[in-house]
């Protein structure tokens, strides 16, 4: 459950600090006071977008944090994502400033908006003071309806096989459009690939053809002077090794003499070694070197071959054998784009796979929807003064199916006995729009683990005795979960566990700025004799709303 929210400068509230309680909380104000200002401020939290215009003006950033028990879900989510596993709340933080950056933090460990939501969803579900709108539109029905049913991964598997099946079957259209073009397309990959395969080009061919190429066209500089060196090392009458040799045997006598000379003798006999060594590397490679015309030939006959295709296809050498297999690969794609036997057999099992999954979820959907509108008429006869009226989840068939099914859900409504059944979003009243949306929330929590459950001014268009029945609904739902409700009807708030009153006034600047006041059983009084009476409230006013906060 949510134990604590804190806000600062937020729209019009310059600091707020709150501790919750469980059971049923009521928050109740004049209009424009920023009773949903507090849901947005939460939403925040939990992940909803947001840019610089939700910080209170004059002030250079928002902060909004949220604090709440953890239970053994959550616990499991933040040990998967490392974010304060060992803690038993959950502390949930959005920081927004006037650079319109946002940043959010989940138990003190800076975290993406996605992770806000994923915990937002298993913490807090929200029914908006605009729900029952929604439930004009049939994709809104279907989601709740599906949502309630413990659907949703279902019939996200249905829309992923619908679109793998389209996407099938739009290859073999595609196929069959571009036939011309991707034979001619075939045509030219096919000879480019028979141009590479009498080349033949291999990996690193043309570096090495290039070096033995140099080489081969400088054999006769290389003799020369290998034998030049040759000749002054170690092959010549007076050579280099022998001066050298000399040199260092008349030192080693001179060194007894004057031992002084050691540091030039220790410096003149490795490079007497060396010397040597040097000799034996190039007698050895004398050996191997040798004018090979024909050879030459061979590899200049090579290069050119290599260069005259690259050139042909505006392509570098060394790049010839990427190339050759780049071609090898784009035209057994385009085999495979034009087997229309192939994709038609993708399609088809695409197809049966879809059908599988859609037939298991219209199954599903048809025991669950007798059971939500057995429990919705139930509710609206027994509850909401809708005497006789009833409910049902009507699935309509579709001729081919669709990306959420075999069907289409429809809620339809009769409002009175004796009426058939028609289309919510036809004949339903505001009024009647209003409770049967209420309806369908209380009993959707009540299947829903979410521990916390924010109902912002869902009992819009509703007053009279059915207020009374929604805010007995809303307080047996608070026996089992956390309930947040903003309100506007008297019979509602008179329902509460805990009531805050949510006043606006101006601060030592002018600005207008927002307050929450934990009301007490005196103030509660005066508050549901306002929400009454409105400005002026009477003796009577108040007996009455007495009467309402005893029973």
């Amino acid at each position: 459950m949510l134990r604590h929210l804190s806000i600062r400068d937020f729209v019009i509230v310059a600091t707020l600090d709150i501790e919750f309680d469980p059971g049923f909380t009521v928050f109740s104000g004049e209009t424009g006071a920023g009773k949903s200002i507090l849901i947005d401020a939460l939403a925040l939290t939990l992940g909803a977008r947001a840019d610089a215009s939700v910080i209170r003006t004059g002030e250079s950033r928002a902060d909004i944090t949220a604090e709440f028990d953890a239970y053994p879900q959550i616990a499991r989510w933040l040990e998967e994502h490392a974010l304060g596993q060992d803690s038993d709340v959950v502390m949930l933080r959005r920081v927004m400033d006037s650079g319109e950056r946002s940043r959010a933090f989940i138990n003190g460990t800076l975290a993406t908006l996605a992770q806000l939501r994923e915990v937002g969803e298993m913490l807090v579900d929200i029914h908006g003071q605009h729900a029952h709108q929604l439930l004009m539109r049939p994709d809104a029905q279907r989601e709740l309806f599906d949502t309630h049913a413990g659907l949703i991964d279902n019939a996200n598997g249905v829309n992923r096989a619908w679109r793998a099946w389209r996407d099938a079957q739009h290859a073999i259209d595609e196929a069959q459009s571009r036939d011309r073009e991707l034979q001619l397309e075939r045509e030219r990959l096919a000879w480019q690939l028979s141009e590479f395969d009498k080349l033949a080009p291999q990996p690193g061919e043309w570096e090495e053809v290039s070096a033995e190429h140099h080489r081969l066209s400088h054999s006769a500089s290389l003799i020369d002077g290998v034998q030049g060196a040759l000749g002054a090392l170690s092959e010549s009458d007076d050579t280099m090794i022998s001066q050298l040799g000399s040199i260092i045997s008349k030192l080693r006598g001179l060194a007894d003499i004057d031992p002084e000379l050691n540091d030039a003798l220790a410096a003149l006999e490795p490079a007497e070694i060396q010397l040597q060594e040097a000799s034996y590397s190039l007698s050895h490679y004398a050996q191997r070197l040798e004018l090979d015309p024909d050879r030459l030939a061979q590899v200049e006959k090579r290069m050119d071959q290599l260069h005259s295709t690259a050139r042909k296809f505006c392509l570098h050498p060394e790049t010839l054998p990427e190339e050759r297999e780049a071609r090898r690969r784009q035209l057994a794609e385009l085999d495979a784009a034009a087997d229309l036997d192939a994709l038609n057999a993708i399609a088809d099992k695409a197809k049966s796979a879809y059908l599988d999954q859609a037939k298991v979820l219209s199954k599903t959907r048809a025991k669950a929807a007798k059971a939500l509108s057995k429990a919705v008429t139930e509710s609206m006869q027994d509850d909401l003064s809708m005497a006789g009226g009833s409910f049902d989840v009507t699935l309509v068939p579709l001729a081919e199916g669709g990306v959420n099914g075999l069907e289409q859900i429809e809620f339809r409504v009769a409002g009175h006995a004796g009426v058939a059944l028609r289309p919510l979003a036809k004949v339903a009243s505001g009024g009647e729009l209003a409770r049967i949306s209420l309806a369908l929330a209380v009993i959707a929590s009540a299947t829903s683990p979410t521990p916390t459950l924010i109902f912002d001014e869902v009992d819009t268009g509703i007053g009279g005795g059915v207020a009374e029945v929604v805010g007995r609904l809303l307080h047996q739902l608070g026996r089992e979960r956390q309930v947040l409700c903003v309100t506007h009807l008297p019979q509602v708030a008179a329902r509460g566990d805990q009531h805050f009153q949510v006043a606006k006034s101006s601060d030592d600047a002018g600005c207008t700025v927002s307050t929450v006041t934990a009301l007490s059983r005196a103030k509660r009084v005066e508050e549901v004799a306002r929400m009454l009476g409105g400005l002026e409230i009477t003796a009577t006013t108040r007996k009455h709303a007495k009467e309402m906060l005893a029973a």
